[in-house]
């Protein structure tokens, strides 16, 4: 396998570079060699085209890989040559890792987000594992419960999972998208309702299953926090996850004082929001394989940053091949 990695050199633009020999791994440390690597389709699409800050080229973005564990530390615990291993780090697309797994953290998104894979699970379809753990976190941190009315604005990749981890906490769920093939996925995949929010009356569709007491901003949408106030649809006492990558936001003080609501902002996922993922995915409660509609070699992955690029609205799950 070539020593290479991906990386946006100038914007809108994506191809190879050239990595060095992987190193020896230290005492805690593992060298892991990707099998599969997964797109992250708003963070390395932003990233790509310098939005909301972005802009540093060349960037090298990406944090959903998984491969197997080649070498491993003299003091290192729970790992071992030959497992294999999803690893969740903000490091980019690259053909091998070295991370030091001395301390996992299991809370936190900063630990060093490297588990074993059960063998039960499709490994190439665990390479999406990161946005689901996003999606995860976010539920979790929204306090979603049963029988609680969860409004899902956007079906992208990270909506998807938001959905289907709200079903498995029991609540009702709508999904809401202006892509018809996104809205026909969720309804598959056990959303209770979904709304084409292109239509003309989409508003009334959602005030019919309003109010919701979780909101999750899974879009981005400008006008989203002025909808929500205007066609009063959090309850009392609701939560707005706000997941989608925003730049400056404003919103009514009222849509939450007088209801005693919150916005929660949400932040990549901890091993904890993993082992859930893959706890519901093992009893195929949550799915993956539905959502992955671009499969390539990674030496096709420049063009499929050309297609994220130009036709981003027919993208969904996208998964390369290191092998």
């Amino acid at each position: 396998m070539l020593d290479i990695g991906l990386e946006f050199p100038e914007r809108g633009i994506a191809r190879l570079f050239e990595l060095p020999p992987a190193p020896e791994p230290g005492p805690t440390e593992i060298l892991i060699r990707t099998r599969y690597s997964g797109v992250t389709n708003g963070t390395e699409r932003h990233a790509m085209m310098g939005d909301f800050g972005y802009g540093h080229y060349p960037g090298r973005h990406g944090y959903q890989h998984v491969g197997v564990v080649e070498a491993a530390g003299s003091e290192v615990n729970g790992f071992a040559q030959g497992d294999v291993v999803f690893f969740g780090r903000y490091v980019g697309h690259r053909s091998w890792h070295i991370q030091d797994v001395g301390h996992d953290g299991p809370q936190s998104y900063n630990s060093h987000l490297c588990l074993v894979l059960p063998k039960d699970v499709s490994k190439e379809f665990c390479a999406l594992l990161g946005v689901a753990g996003v999606a995860m976190r976010a539920v979790r941190r929204c306090r979603v419960a049963p029988a609680q009315r969860v409004w899902v604005a956007g079906a992208g990749p990270i909506g998807q999972f938001a959905a289907q981890a709200a079903r498995a906490f029991g609540a009702h769920v709508t999904v809401t998208d202006v892509i018809d093939k996104r809205i026909e996925i969720a309804e598959k995949l056990g959303a209770h309702r979904v709304i084409n929010a292109s239509q003309p009356d989409s508003i009334e569709a959602l005030k019919s299953g309003a109010p919701y007491n979780r909101i999750i901003d899974a879009c981005g949408a400008p006008s989203l926090f002025k909808e929500i106030h205007a066609a009063n649809l959090l309850a009392y006492q609701g939560v707005i996850g706000a997941i989608a990558v925003r730049g400056e936001t404003a919103f009514n003080w009222s849509m939450l004082h007088g209801r005693e609501a919150s916005i929660e902002v949400s932040c990549h996922f901890s091993l904890d929001d993993l082992r859930v993922v893959l706890h519901f995915l093992r009893q195929h409660i949550i799915q993956i394989e539905p959502l992955v509609l671009h499969r390539a070699p990674v030496a096709e992955a420049p063009r499929i940053y050309k297609m994220l690029r130009d036709n981003r609205d027919k993208m969904l799950g996208i998964i390369f091949d290191w092998r």
